[in-house]
């Protein structure tokens, strides 16, 4: 993830935060599930949405402390 996508996602407000928040949830079980049954030819992208997930609970955290 790139500088810039994640300065974009420290200006969105907790409401959308939230929201990405359950949809990368949603793709990361979307995508365990397939791995299980075999279909996931890129596993980076498994270890990318968990990267996005912890990134956006570390945002989500730091500003409810600020």
């Amino acid at each position: 993830m790139k500088q810039k996508e994640i300065q974009q996602f420290k200006n969105k407000p907790s409401e959308e935060l939230s929201k990405n928040l359950s949809d990368y949830r949603e793709k990361l079980r979307k995508l365990n599930f397939d791995l299980a049954a075999g279909k996931v030819k890129n596993i980076s992208e498994i270890k990318e949405t968990k990267k996005t997930i912890a990134r956006i609970l570390t945002i989500m955290n730091s500003s409810a402390i600020d």
